[in-house]
């Protein structure tokens, strides 16, 4: 009788394990869960499961890899203001196939699969020149501070400002499971409707990678959530007054400052700044002129004034 009832015991185990791995992953997507023993993950290449934890947001290089491997299987992936620091960079390469630790950190170099490498920092943002194989990157240099700059729609009543950031504090968390204490600062410009947002924590500190809320954050506004949950994006509320973000740019300051230099910048833009350079050498030169032409006249006005 024991054993009978052992049995029947395990099988509804069993059974729930099942059933538990057939809801979907809250923090991803595209992940597919099963069992047992039950685990979730993600596709990062051809037969590659990549285990994730759903009870947390992905780390940004999961996601960005998940990301490759489904554009090039031709499957559905997407569907007051200014730098904080002289240092801050923003992410203009766009996404690429990057090489992931096993707890799903950067590796420091990156080359997408081609001879052409960079250094990047915790967060995968380029932040040296590109090179060959034989660059080094000798370390991984972490992201501590990141700018969010958020454009909202036009809404039905002004915002109070001085409750602006305990709403963003507190979406931020919900949202994302950050740390309030984290949002050090908060500008707003309702002209404009601009909310710029300074998210810090003390250099030297991993407790908690920025780049995942970042990361996320990006894809809500840019209304491809990354959550299973395609209904909510991140969306504070001041007075019961629901701010939609619109537009955001991201930037990132790393603890060591990055060492790009003008060897690599387009021709576009070489370009643009050659005619500004040209420019200003041709006003000086203006103003020279015009100073040597005025010192001469008033030299010749005072030989005449002499002879008189």
């Amino acid at each position: 009788m024991k054993m009978w009832i052992f049995a029947v015991l395990a099988a509804l185990a069993v059974g729930a394990s099942a059933q538990s791995c057939q809801s979907t992953c809250e923090t991803m997507k595209w992940a597919t869960c099963d069992g047992p023993p039950c685990s979730c993950y993600l596709l990062v290449d051809n037969g590659v499961k990549q285990p994730i934890n759903c009870t947390t947001l992905v780390p940004k290089c999961f996601l960005m890899k998940a990301e490759m491997y489904r554009a090039r299987k031709g499957m559905n992936t997407r569907s007051i203001a200014g730098k904080p620091d002289e240092t801050a960079i923003v992410d203009n390469d766009g996404i690429y196939d990057p090489e992931c630790e096993s707890d799903g950190k950067f590796k420091a170099k990156q080359c997408n699969g081609t001879d052409v490498c960079w250094c990047v920092n915790s967060a995968g943002v380029r932040r040296t020149d590109k090179g060959d194989q034989t660059l080094k990157c000798e370390k991984l240099v972490e992201t501590h501070w990141i700018r969010l700059q958020l454009t909202h729609k036009q809404g039905p009543a002004t915002v109070d400002k001085d409750k602006l950031k305990t709403a963003i504090s507190t979406e931020l968390n919900k949202r994302y499971q950050m740390n309030p204490s984290l949002v050090k600062e908060i500008q707003y410009d309702p002209d404009a409707r601009m909310i710029v947002v300074d998210v810090n924590k003390v250099k030297g500190d991993r407790s908690y990678d920025l780049s995942k809320m970042a990361y996320y954050m990006e894809k809500d506004v840019k209304i491809l959530p990354l959550f299973t949950d395609q209904s909510r994006r991140f969306t504070p509320s001041v007075d019961g007054q629901t701010l939609e973000m619109e537009n955001i740019v991201v930037y990132y300051v790393d603890e060591e400052a990055p060492t790009i230099t003008m060897k690599h910048l387009t021709g576009g833009i070489i370009a643009v700044i050659v005619v500004v350079v040209l420019a200003v050498v041709a006003g000086l030169l203006a103003v020279f002129f015009v100073q040597k032409r005025q010192r001469k006249y008033k030299k010749t006005q005072q030989r005449e004034m002499e002879q008189m």
